[in-house]
């Protein structure tokens, strides 16, 4: 009686189940462990993880090393480049006057560049067809015409409009401007520049505002805030991470795009280099002494740009 309930326990145990006893040796051997089939699993994992040799690769570094040496050595005992002018112009008074000529007109064209992009953005959103259509017209011209020709353009607008008035639109005028003498050089390049960028940073604020959910907006509606607010206070702080890094971009492009202010005499930081060597013959010594500038100049934007970054999209890894 004994034996025949430990049978019929053990029947009953082993119901919809596989005794261990009955399993067999590769069953319980774990992948990768001893046994002929854990040798056969190891041994192809261990060939899957092994990374290739890439001999390309590896020549493509040494070229580009030997590339960079040679590069650094030319620059290092070539006697044209006259290092010792360099240093001795770097920090004239006159590149000096220049550069902050530079970092002044950057400053200046950004920041109403933006406002103004800022306000031509909201226009293009706003669902307002006339509206609409004088933001998508404004993007379209200044973003369609060079900036060399715009520049050249304001230079010359007295020959167009020798005079400006103010006064009832389309009535009498009450008084009335010379352009020759009101638009100079530095006030054309500030007026072409702001309204080039403007274009510009139109279309990346658009993008900004865009990529913030429109319930943000539903739901600050339904709490009573008035458009303006909403704007200000919801939409665009959620759209500057988008809006920064392409607008970091554009102020160390606007940055180097400065230079092309000389053309119209502006005394920049590259017009003070020509007035130099245009005096004393040394071209590629004054030129490297501007280039050691601008990669200066960017060089810190860039910097700035990252903590800029991290401080609106701390998830962001740059």
């Amino acid at each position: 009686m004994v034996s025949l309930h430990t049978d019929r326990g053990r029947t009953g145990q082993g119901r919809g189940t596989t005794p261990a006893d009955d399993r067999t040796p590769s069953s319980r051997a774990p992948a990768g462990a001893g046994g002929p089939a854990g040798d056969a699993v190891g041994g192809a994992d261990a060939a899957f993880a092994r990374p290739r040799p890439r001999p390309l690769r590896r020549v493509a570094a040494a070229a580009g090393v030997v590339l960079l040496a040679m590069a650094l050595h030319a620059l290092l005992t070539n006697e044209a480049f006259r290092w010792e002018v360099v240093a001795r112009y770097f920090g004239a008074d006159a590149i000096l006057s220049g550069l902050l000529t530079t970092l002044w007109l950057t400053g200046v064209a950004f920041v109403g560049g933006f406002a103004l992009g800022t306000a031509l953005a909201v226009m293009r959103l706003s669902g307002n067809p006339v509206l609409v259509t004088l933001s998508w017209g404004y993007t379209w011209l200044f973003r369609s015409v060079p900036m060399l020709v715009q520049l050249l353009f304001w230079y010359n607008i007295s020959l167009l409009y020798p005079k400006l008035s103010l006064g009832i639109p389309f009535g009498p005028a009450f008084t009335d401007f010379s352009t020759e003498q009101m638009i100079g050089g530095l006030t054309a390049a500030v007026i072409g520049l702001v309204l080039h960028e403007a274009g510009q940073l139109a279309e990346i604020v658009r993008a900004g505002i865009l990529s913030v959910s429109h319930d943000q907006t539903e739901a600050a509606e339904a709490l009573g805030l008035r458009g303006g607010r909403i704007f200000r206070r919801i939409v665009l702080p959620q759209a500057m991470p988008a809006i920064l890094p392409p607008a970091g971009s554009q102020i160390i492009g606007l940055l180097k795009g400065t230079s092309i202010v000389s053309v119209i005499a502006v005394q920049d930081l590259l017009y003070a280099t020509q007035l130099i060597y245009n005096r004393n013959y040394l071209v590629i010594p004054l030129l490297l002494v501007a280039t050691l500038w601008y990669l200066l100049l960017t060089t810190l934007l860039s910097v700035v740009q990252h903590f800029v970054e991290r401080r609106y999209a701390p998830g962001v890894r740059a």
